[in-house]
C-alpha cells in the first residue's frame, strides 16, 4: 500500500501557497489548511512545487555502454534533477532499432524505479543512415515509441527523411533530427570562428546545422508530418525555426541549459568537459536560444545527458569524445540563464520542462498540471541558495559535467515519482519510497 503524504505550503507556480494531499499514487486534494490523518508530513515553506519534469532527450548508453552510464544510474541521476520521465536515445550497443530493444529498456526503467524511461527508436538500422528501422514495430509494441532519432548522427539522405516523415504520421510519431551537415563538419573540434582560429581548431560552422534545419522543415511541410529539432544552438537556426512555424510548419525545438549559458571561450582552456555537439556557440547565439525560448520559437528545453568515463575526456582536446552530463544541473541552470534573467518564470518553466516535451513525445500521464486526480509526479525545488555545483551534486556514473565548481541558484529538496518518493531533503534515496 502506498504512502500518502501532506505538503504544506508549496508554492505553485503563479506564485499561490498551497497545500497537497498526495494517496495512492496521486493528488487527493489541493487547497489551504488541509489535514489527512496519517499522512507523511513534508513542510514545502518557500519551496516551488513543479510538475515532474520530462526531458526529451536523455542518453542512458545501456545496453552497451553500461561503463557510462546504465539505465539504474541514469534514472538516479534524472531523479536528483527532478525530472520524473526520460526519454533515452537510441545509440546504445545494440541500437534501438527493433521492439525487442525498446522494449528491454522500457523493463529495465520499470525495474529501476525513479522515473519513466520512454525509449526512442532509431529512424535509420544501426544508425547507419541507409534504410528505416522497424519503425511500426516499434510503435506497436509494448514500449509505444513515438519519437524516432538517429541523435549522434544526422539522417542526411533527404529521401531517407522525407519517407520516415511520411512513415511516421500514421501513428502521430514525430522524427527528431540531429542538425549536422557531416561534410560541413568532417574534422571539426569546435565553433567555427575567431576562437577556433586563434586556437588552431577546425571550425563548425552555423550553417552545417542551420542548412538541415531549413531543408527538414520544408521537407515537413511538404508531406504534412511532424519534425523535432534537437538541440538548436545558433541565431540562425532561431530564425529559420520562426519563419517555419510563421509558415505553418508542425515543427518543434529543444535547446539544451549548456547552450542557454556556456560560450565558445571556455574552448581556450582545451579542457573537453566543454566539448560538445553541437559546440559551444557565440555570446551572440546564446542571446539569440535565449530570446527563442522565452517567445515560444523553441519549444523546451531538454538536457542531451551525455555521460562518458573518464578516459574519454581525460585526454586532447580532439581526441576526446562529445558530450557532457546535463540531469542534475538543468534546472539550475534554467533558473540562473532564463528566470533570473527575467526572460521566464515559473510557469514556463513548467511548460519548457515538463508540459511540451510531454506533448511532443505524446505520452500521457506525464507533464500532467499539479490538480486533483493527475499523477503524483512533481518536484518541490528551492529557487533561494547559490552554492558550488561539485561531484557531491551527480548521482550518474560519469562525472563529465561542465559545472563543476561553478555556482549555481537552487537546489531540488523532493521529488516525487507516482506518489514514490525519490528524492527527499535533497538526498536521492536508495530505492524509490524507501527512506532510512
Amino acid at each position: 500500500m502506498s504512502e500518502s503524504f501532506l505538503i504544506r505550503g508549496a508554492r505553485l507556480q503563479s506564485g499561490d501557497a498551497t497545500d497537497m494531499i498526495i494517496d495512492g499514487g496521486v493528488i487527493t486534494e489541493v487547497g489551504t489548511g488541509l489535514s489527512a490523518a496519517g499522512a507523511t508530513v513534508v513542510d514545502a515553506a518557500g519551496l516551488i512545487a513543479l510538475p515532474g519534469l520530462v526531458d526529451l532527450h536523455t542518453h542512458l548508453r545501456e545496453p552497451g555502454f553500461e561503463a557510462s552510464e546504465t539505465i539504474l544510474t541514469g534514472s538516479r541521476a534524472a531523479a536528483a534533477g527532478g525530472f520524473t520521465t526520460v526519454f533515452a536515445m537510441p545509440n546504445t550497443s545494440p541500437v534501438a532499432d527493433t521492439a525487442g530493444v525498446v522494449e528491454q529498456e522500457l523493463a529495465l526503467g520499470e525495474a529501476a524505479g525513479y522515473v519513466h524511461v520512454q525509449p526512442i527508436g532509431a529512424v535509420t538500422v544501426g544508425q547507419r543512415g541507409e534504410r528505416l528501422a522497424e519503425l511500426g514495430a516499434m510503435a506497436s509494441s509494448r514500449a509505444r515509441v513515438r519519437v524516432f532519432s538517429d541523435d549522434g548522427f544526422c539522417v542526411f539522405d533527404p529521401l531517407i527523411m522525407r519517407r520516415a516523415l511520411e512513415y511516421v504520421k500514421s501513428f502521430d510519431g514525430v522524427v527528431a533530427q540531429h542538425a549536422q551537415d557531416p561534410r560541413l563538419t568532417e574534422g571539426a573540434q569546435m565553433n567555427e570562428g575567431t576562437v577556433s582560429a586563434e586556437l588552431g581548431l577546425a571550425g563548425w560552422p552555423a550553417v552545417a546545422e542551420e542548412s538541415i534545419i531549413a531543408r527538414d522543415v520544408l521537407l515537413a511541410e511538404h508531406v504534412g508530418s511532424r519534425l523535432h529539432v534537437c538541440h538548436l544552438s545558433t541565431a540562425g537556426s532561431v530564425d529559420i525555426i520562426r519563419w517555419a512555424k510563421k509558415r505553418g510548419v508542425d515543427v518543434t525545438a529543444e535547446v539544451t541549459p549548456h547552450h542557454l549559458l556556456l560560450t565558445e571561450e571556455l574552448a581556450r582552456g582545451y579542457d573537453a568537459r566543454y566539448k560538445v555537439n553541437p559546440p559551444l556557440r557565440r555570446d551572440e547565439d546564446v542571446l539569440a536560444v535565449r530570446a527563442g525560448l522565452a517567445d515560444g520559437t523553441i519549444d523546451i528545453v531538454a538536457t542531451d545527458h551525455a555521460p562518458h568515463p573518464a578516459e574519454a575526456k581525460s585526454c586532447e582536446w580532439a581526441a576526446a569524445a562529445n558530450g557532457m552530463v546535463g540531469l542534475e544541473s538543468a534546472l539550475r541552470v534554467v533558473q540562473q540563464s532564463v528566470v533570473d534573467t527575467g526572460l521566464l518564470d515559473w510557469d514556463d518553466v513548467a511548460r519548457v520542462m515538463s508540459a511540451a516535451p510531454a506533448r511532443i513525445g505524446r505520452l500521457s500521464g506525464a507533464g500532467t498540471p499539479l490538480a486533483v486526480g493527475q499523477p503524483a509526479s512533481l518536484t518541490l525545488y528551492d529557487p533561494r541558495p547559490v552554492r558550488r555545483f561539485t561531484t557531491d551534486d551527480l548521482r550518474g556514473r560519469s562525472v563529465n559535467s561542465p559545472y563543476l565548481d561553478r555556482d549555481l541558484p537552487g537546489e531540488v529538496r523532493w521529488t516525487f515519482f507516482a506518489g514514490a518518493v525519490t528524492v527527499a531533503e535533497g538526498a536521492v534515496l536508495d530505492a524509490p519510497g524507501v527512506r532510512a
